[in-house]
């Protein structure tokens, strides 16, 4: 079994640990490494069986598959300090909008056995959908490999690296547009009187069939939108639709720049 090491211990990392362990995998083989004592006390009690590490950081970078789980501002320094612990066969993982795969190796002095992922939160419970471009150096029994690994979460499909800015803004910041709003509705079903088990069947059910009708009953947006009369948020819609349009439109640009 390959080994695993994670660079920052933080929520993606505690994200994909909890998808892995939901399907019975083995983390004896994987090490995290973070500068935050508080991030790899909450790794240990939460998965013992995992090494943690916060003054090695060779231990982490010299598995044979590296995750970096950091945010992109950092993400240039934890590459030059990554590069003197590679092994010429270990992979690199990035789990970062940015930078690029090019620009990635490049840091890394041309290594470039390297993977790009845009994780999703619900591959905490294994419904993930996490796009995924792999450097032209992974051959296609590595990359079966890695896939097994990344499919345990959820969905992984093999995309064009070009598009991972879009998926960065649309399916792994996606769901923070409505979990406020799934939570307020949650909150308001309980004042009506509904018990809790009631809430979780009718909204989860709701969400789902509202999502699929919108997407595979082959109506139009429109037609969709119309198979309710009332609205209650129609006088609102403007504003959240001008908030998706300048909000979301400059983060896209800013990963892609």
């Amino acid at each position: 079994m390959k080994t695993i090491g994670f660079i920052g211990g933080g929520r993606v990392t505690k994200i994909l640990l909890n998808g892995f362990k939901n399907k019975g995998m083995k983390l004896d083989n994987m090490v995290v490494y973070d500068t935050s004592p508080e991030s790899l006390k909450k790794i240990e009690n939460e998965f013992p069986e995992i090494k943690t590490v916060s003054d090695e950081y060779g231990i982490a970078a010299s598995q044979d598959m590296v995750f970096l789980a950091v945010h992109p501002p950092i993400m240039a320094d934890v590459l030059k300090e990554t590069k003197a612990h590679l092994k010429p066969n270990s992979v690199v993982i990035s789990l970062a909008p940015k930078p690029k795969i090019e620009q990635i190796s490049s840091i890394l002095g041309g290594f470039s056995r390297i993977v790009r992922l845009i994780p999703n939160a619900p591959s905490i419970i294994n419904q993930g959908y996490n796009p995924v471009s792999f450097a032209p150096e992974i051959n296609d029994s590595e990359k079966k490999e890695i896939l097994d690994l990344f499919n345990t979460l959820g969905a992984t499909p093999e995309v064009d690296e070009d598009k991972l800015e879009a998926y960065a803004v649309l399916t792994a910041m996606g769901p923070t547009y409505f979990w406020f709003q799934f939570n307020e509705l949650f909150k308001l079903g309980s004042s009506f009187g509904l018990e809790d088990n009631e809430l979780k069947e009718c909204l989860l059910k709701m969400v789902t069939g509202a999502a699929k009708t919108f997407y595979e009953s082959q109506l139009s947006p429109e037609e969709v939108m119309d198979l309710i009369p009332v609205k209650p948020m129609e006088k609102e819609e403007n504003t959240i639709k001008t908030a998706y349009q300048n909000r979301l439109r400059t983060i896209y640009q800013q990963l892609k720049g």
